[in-house]
């Protein structure tokens, strides 16, 4: 009888205190989702651990599980008995709700975003063959990319490679170079990003210096419980161009990449790994490229914190490039002037060590760091002219209050310069930051402040700033405010104005160089550059079946003070002052004594309206995947003094040198069972304004030889188009055929710098 009542006993007792434990994952990454609210119909409620594990009381079975995360569908399942739980969740209305990272620091739906932003997916950068970043984010509306620097919506011009208004993130870090603060373009690993997001505005209150004209942001993939490998292997040639005095090979030259990625998660800890190679004999005689790449990351959760995760994103890559600059003339534009070809090895190191935890209080910290290095070599050593480093570490912290999120960091970067051409530097860059976004029913308010400190060799801080006329402050504060209006689940409106500053890099401070008689003087006054950005903007979702489309314009107005520009004229060496004279009989002294300088020379509004359209689904049997856009953008000078205004070719226009007023943009994929054809086009208006010096040369020496002419000659806008067209051969194996530019336009995207002409490339993509 005892034994009867004490088995009734365990019985009741095991009825009463059954646990269900599982784990939710995304339906397509595979990867745990952690914060997912996990109910059961009996009112028990827990939520998941950071590798998405679970574990809740089932008071009596059969009871039914529900589970939901902001921006998946909410999913359920009903229990039987007690068993091991896996429930995948898929995103909401995938294409429409697209999930970014960069605009708060957290995952957040496009459409509630106050700024404009664009997401270009894998899929579009690994079809249509890009060998670096540069072309890929050239493919999205309002940039513009031109010889290494990139500018949105007209906020950049050329700066001969040194200094970016936009900053380039890689899993939330900068990776502007230390020295010339420009973006290592061929360095970023595409193969292994998830996606890469455009934010279009000043973005310095989260981000700092050089995200004065917006941010390119790439985040990694993490590896999926299934594991993923990725082969992409593609060879192609240049073909002829259209003018044949072009023409400087024998035979045709050639191009071969390959890109190997491998992830792969087990347990409590997860690593992946990536290599890519590049061969590129060029179009331009001695601008070949060769470069090797390895790259991955590696993280793992302790057994006794659950919620935490640590890690590690590593990248090396060595480089042999020939640096082409100016052509020998407009009709030899594939090859160099002399003393303006040269040869470049390098490397480009980063070490990104990373804790992210939530603590009791549902807090979550997030601390990222990165050792950063850039080399420039000759050709026979990777280390030879500059030599730089940055230390960084962001410390951030993530609380939510009721429909209240908040954001408090604090950012420290360390950035040393040892250069025989620039001399050897080191400044340090700190910052307090603070975000709010609060939510009011359909209304969600955005408002950010940023505390900015910059000191640059112990001189002077770089963020003074005069307070109420009575005192100067080192301190220099970034405000930004923003909002979002869901009027439905469709229709999206939006308005923000954001501050930002640039610091000047050392490049534009202390570069002083002559290239094929092109002088450039070293000016270490330069000042930082501010500015703001204001915008109102509407997204409307369009759905019809199985497609979906987002319709998105946006009215935006950009104003700067001091903005660097490599300016024009005499200058004496010693002093960096500006010679004045009128001794006819100087004029062979002055000519070692003329050329271009960094100066805060300008002060500029731009203003314009911007419509884009992205989409994707099934209309009938075929897929459809598109990205439209097109930008008007009045791009003008506000300073109005006459001796820099003379400075411009076309002195009857205050349009903004090196900038157009018309830019558009389209790619559009179709797919059809195993079959899938796709074609893109870019068009920018014709650039009116560049230095005069260039049209017309200095001291009757031609600087850029037949570029007066060239200009006359092409004098209208530019289209340029592109074809693919692919065949899946099996599930995961696909191959792929890319014409580019395959009508041979010829066009520059700065003066001297004539693209590449028609070219063909063979892909195989191998993805399981």
């Amino acid at each position: 009888m005892k034994f009867y009542f004490f088995s009734l006993f365990l019985a009741l007792y095991s009825w009463t205190s059954a646990q269900v434990s599982g784990v939710v994952i995304d339906q397509e990454t595979k990867i745990g989702l952690a914060q997912v609210t996990v109910k059961s119909s009996e009112n028990e409620k827990t939520e998941s651990n950071a590798d998405g594990t679970f574990t809740i009381s089932a008071k009596k079975f059969p009871f039914t599980l529900y589970f939901q995360k902001k921006g998946y569908e909410l999913d359920s399942i009903r229990m039987q008995k007690s068993t091991y739980v896996t429930m995948s969740l898929s995103i909401v209305s995938q294409d429409a709700k697209t999930v970014v990272v960069t605009s708060g620091k957290r995952n957040q739906n496009i459409e509630d975003i106050p700024i404009s932003i664009e997401i270009l997916k894998p899929a579009l950068i690994a079809n249509k063959g890009f060998t670096n970043l540069e072309q890929a984010v050239n493919q999205s509306p309002g940039v513009f990319t031109m010889d290494g620097q990139v500018s949105i919506r007209g906020g950049g011009g050329y700066a001969y490679g040194a200094g970016s208004r936009v900053m380039l993130l890689w899993n939330g870090i900068p990776m502007l170079s230390p020295d010339v603060g420009d973006v290592k373009w061929n360095a970023v690993p595409m193969e292994q990003a998830s996606q890469i997001e455009i934010l279009k505005g000043a973005s310095s209150v989260l981000y700092g210096s050089g995200a004065l004209n917006g941010i390119i942001a790439l985040t990694e993939k993490e590896p999926t419980t299934e594991g993923q490998f990725k082969v992409k292997y593609q060879s192609g040639f240049y073909g002829n161009p259209k003018r044949s005095s072009m023409q400087w090979w024998s035979r045709t030259p050639t191009t071969h990449l390959l890109d190997v990625y491998y992830g792969k998660a087990k347990g409590r800890w997860g690593w992946s790994i990536g290599m890519n190679g590049l061969i590129d004999e060029g179009y331009r005689e001695g601008n070949d490229e060769k470069r090797a790449r390895v790259n991955g990351s590696f993280y793992y959760f302790p057994k006794k914190h659950t919620k935490m995760k640590m890690g590690v994103s590593y990248q090396y890559q060595w480089q042999d490039k020939g640096i082409f600059i100016l052509w020998k003339n407009d009709s030899m534009g594939y090859q160099a002037l002399e003393n303006t070809l040269s040869r470049q090895r390098a490397i480009r190191l980063n070490v990104d060590p990373y804790l992210k935890f939530i603590d009791k209080h549902d807090n979550k910290h997030y601390l990222r760091t990165r050792y950063y290095l850039v080399t420039t070599g000759n050709s026979d050593k990777v280390y030879d002219a500059s030599l730089a480093e940055m230390y960084y570490a962001d410390y951030n912290v993530q609380k939510k209050i009721g429909n209240t999120n908040l954001i408090t960091g604090f950012m420290d970067m360390t950035n040393k310069v040892t250069s025989y051409v620039f001399d050897n530097h080191i400044s340090n860059n700190l910052a307090l930051y603070e975000q709010m976004e609060t939510k009011f029913k359909k209304l969600d308010v955005t408002a950010g402040l940023r505390l900015e400190y910059c000191q640059l060799d112990r001189a002077k801080p770089e963020t003074q700033i005069l307070v109420f006329n009575k005192f100067t402050s080192p301190i220099y504060p970034i405000v930004r405010i923003g909002a979002h209006y869901a009027l439905n689940k469709a229709t999206h409106f939006r308005a923000s104005f954001g501050q930002g500053i640039r610091f000047p890099s050392v490049a534009e401070r202390y570069i002083s160089a002559s290239v094929g008689g092109v002088r450039i003087f070293r000016n270490p006054d330069l000042r930082p550059e501010t500015g703001w950005n204001s915008e109102i903007g509407w997204k409307q979702i369009i759905k019809m079946g199985k497609w979906m489309g987002m319709f998105d314009v946006a009215a935006f107005v950009n104003q700067y003070s001091n903005m660097t520009e490599f300016s024009f004229g005499v200058y004496k060496p010693d002093t960096m002052a500006f010679l004045q004279t009128s001794n006819p009989n100087a004029i062979n002294y002055l000519y070692n004594w003329v050329g271009f300088q960094a100066q805060n020379a300008e002060k500029a509004r731009i203003s314009g309206v911007e419509c884009s359209f992205n989409s994707s689904g099934k209309i009938g049997n075929v897929e459809l995947v598109s990205l439209l856009g097109y930008t008007y953008m009045n791009p003008v000078s506000l300073n109005n003094n006459p001796i820099y205004r003379s400075s411009f070719s076309d002195t009857s226009t205050n349009m903004l040198k090196y900038r157009f007023n018309h830019l558009a943009k389209a790619d559009i994929q179709a797919t059809y069972k195993k079959w899938s054809i796709g074609g893109s086009m870019r068009y920018n208006s014709y650039m009116k304004n560049i230095d005069r010096a260039f049209e017309v040369g200095v001291l009757g020496t031609e600087l850029l030889v037949g570029m007066q002419h060239y200009r006359q000659q092409f004098h209208k806008g530019i289209f340029v188009f592109d074809a693919r067209c692919s065949y899946e051969v099996k599930k995961g194996v696909k191959l792929n055929l890319i014409a580019n530019n395959f009508l041979n336009a010829e066009y520059v995207s700065r003066p001297g710098d004539i693209q590449a002409p028609r070219n063909f490339l063979l892909q195989l993509q191998y993805d399981l």
